[in-house]
């Protein structure tokens, strides 16, 4: 590995608006509507970003966070148990208007701390600054969506009906205590699409930071303590073996919600003793093609496959992760890929216009060259300058082609700045490889003839969940859905759906007598149940 000093800066050269005031020692965590003090051992936190001094290179410290364990993760267990109360605590029976203004509390006190978090995120992860400020002000707004999806609901939901000389009201509720873990690629927007309508629909929560990006939630852990009731939302941290895989040995746990790799979320579902209690809500791998036809706007195909397969380093489940051309046009497509790749910025992430940046995760660039190393010994080659060089925790962007079933690249989801592109003649091929994936998240296909496309569009939504004509695959606007089939998810998340699929629908009904008419009457009337209610929330 390469040990250029000079690609990385000084202290002295970082803007001062973009240093962080000191290391944050982090001590606390969130039980029982109280920050505990921890004082046992810590993980150490280090950024991507190497700080350049004048005897070595090393990355900059950030601070630390708790090591816990599993007396520790009892505790939150305990603490959520009794919030919960078996469905009767004051978070699962409170009106939905009520939750909504606690929601509406803590997002107030979020926002205030838009500064700091945008930097840990940057800091953290390496994202620039740019997409890290779109992170927190896209994570505000999907909060104020669901707010107003979730008032729609229960406008709908406000009514008695009748049927066959049956009056009932249905309505959604919480489904219990709830394991939240999101992924280090969207520390704060993936996960609180999990965290969020998980709380707002009455369960109680239990959530683990990911594995890169722990300490942007430091800012907002008061935030959390001021605005719910005890024990609706517990923060822990620590190993997941030692921390949530034995809350789901306790059997405890109603549902289990997690984005990242298939592996551990199997092992962590396996975990259960009773698998048919357990709701599982999971957004995992994929391996996103693109398909380039032969008569595709070239330059249209060629910028879309460029952000879709280098948008924060490739390092987004959604990222283009093989691109197939038809071979009459494979290399004026390399050519311009190839031409358009070469003016990228590459650098830190607080630099303007940068996209590419150091990678998070201390082991990936290893693990990168494994795959270019296996495809170039099986034929391919690195067909841009520079490409798969490596310096430290960066990553030089690593085009490889020709790729064939052989190659590593061609089946392992690389969450990287590798890109794998192979021609094809037949358009069975790619259809074949998506076929033939554990994977079926999106795919982007790239032509003008509208009579092909609508031939390939029907059999495509029954690979994947997500057919994008033109553009690259992506997860928003986040009302939209956003699922997978196969290994890639289980359940689906958008501000509509997640609503639901945090809640079940659950009535109260009874036979058109006059007694039940006097009985219902009275409850809604005198607004003697939350459930049973027909109040309209403005």
């Amino acid at each position: 590995m390469s040990q250029n000093k000079s690609f990385f800066p000084k202290e002295s050269e970082i803007p001062k608006e973009m240093l962080l005031a000191q290391p944050i020692e982090q001590k606390e965590y969130l039980v029982n509507g109280g920050l505990k003090i921890w004082e046992g051992a810590v993980q150490e936190v280090f950024s991507p970003v190497y700080i350049n001094t004048d005897s070595e290179i090393k990355r900059k410290r950030l601070g630390s966070i708790p090591i816990l364990g599993e007396k520790e993760s009892f505790e939150a267990l305990d603490a959520a148990k009794q919030a919960y109360d078996l469905g009767r605590g004051i978070w699962p029976t409170m009106p939905v208007k009520k939750r909504i203004e606690h929601m509406l509390k803590f997002t107030k006190m979020m926002k205030e701390q838009k500064s700091i978090v945008v930097k840990l995120l940057m800091w953290e992860i390496g994202k620039t600054y740019k997409d890290s400020e779109k992170e927190f002000d896209r994570t505000v707004e999907y909060i104020f969506d669901t707010i107003e999806a979730l008032k729609n609901l229960d406008r709908d939901n406000s009514r008695i009906e009748k049927k066959n000389e049956i009056y009932a009201q249905i309505r959604r509720g919480p489904l219990g205590i709830t394991v939240c873990m999101g992924p280090y690629n969207y520390p704060l927007n993936e996960t609180f699409a999990l965290l969020i309508p998980a709380l707002i629909m009455g369960n109680v929560v239990i959530f683990k930071p990911a594995k890169h990006g722990v300490l942007l939630i430091n800012p907002l852990l008061n935030a959390f303590k001021e605005s719910f009731p005890k024990g609706v939302i517990n923060i822990i941290y620590g190993p997941g073996k030692d921390t949530i895989a034995k809350l789901m040995e306790s059997g405890k746990i109603d549902v289990f919600s997690f984005i990242g790799s298939s592996k551990i979320a199997n092992v962590l579902k396996k975990a259960h003793p009773k698998p048919n209690r357990l709701r599982a809500v999971l957004g995992l791998e994929a391996k996103n093609p693109a398909i380039v036809l032969q008569d595709a706007d070239l330059e249209l195909s060629v910028n879309e496959c460029i952000l879709g397969s280098l948008s924060f380093n490739g390092q987004r489940c959604t990222a283009l992760k093989i691109i197939f051309v038809h071979e009459k046009i494979v290399d004026a497509f390399n050519a311009l890929y190839l031409e358009k790749l070469a003016k990228l910025k590459m650098g830190m992430p607080w630099e303007d216009g940068v996209m590419i940046t150091p990678l998070p995760e201390p082991d990936k660039p290893a693990y990168l060259k494994e795959l270019i190393d296996d495809a170039v010994n099986k034929g391919a080659k690195v067909i841009n300058k520079n490409g798969g060089e490596i310096n430290e925790s960066f990553v030089h962007p690593a085009v490889l082609y020709p790729v064939s079933s052989e190659m590593r690249i061609y089946h392992e989801e690389q969450f990287g700045p590798v890109i794998p592109i192979l021609s094809f003649k037949n358009i069975s091929e790619p259809i074949q490889y998506m076929v033939d994936s554990n994977y079926g998240q999106q795919v982007s296909i790239f032509g003008t003839n509208s009579q092909q496309l609508a031939e390939l569009i029907d059999p495509l939504v029954n690979q994947v969940c997500r057919v994008n004509i033109n553009c690259q695959c992506q997860r928003g606007p986040d009302m939209f859905p956003f699922n997978g089939r196969k290994d890639s998810a289980e359940g689906t998340l958008s501000v509509f759906d997640a609503l639901r699929v945090f809640s079940i629908r659950t009535m109260v009904a009874g036979k058109e007598i006059d007694v039940n008419k006097k009985i219902l009457t009275e409850i809604i009337e005198g607004r003697k149940s939350n459930f049973l209610s027909t109040d309209y929330i403005l």
